[in-house]
């Protein structure tokens, strides 16, 4: 498993039920998603995405949604998430 090696923990120790599928996705973006700022990343996620916070499985499928049909959702995204970036 891939290391963070900032912190020498597993990346998947870090990450939130679907936060794994977006992996690739953090990297492009530059978000570093680390044990201390998950939540906070987790809860913008949910904001831009107008789901009620830990709300998993219904955020994960808005996610997808937005990504496949929404253009401006991706820029939303790395605004809301900016403060986050490495």
């Amino acid at each position: 498993m891939p290391l963070n090696s900032a912190v020498q923990i597993r990346i998947d120790d870090v990450m939130t039920c679907y936060f794994r599928h977006i992996r690739k996705l953090f990297s492009e973006l530059g978000i570093e998603v680390t044990e201390e700022n998950k939540r906070e990343i987790d809860k913008k996620i949910h904001e831009v995405l107008g789901v009620e916070y830990k709300n998993c499985s219904v955020t994960w499928r808005a996610f997808k949604e937005a990504r496949d049909t929404d253009s401006s959702f991706i820029a939303r995204l790395e605004a809301a998430l900016s403060q986050f970036k490495k």
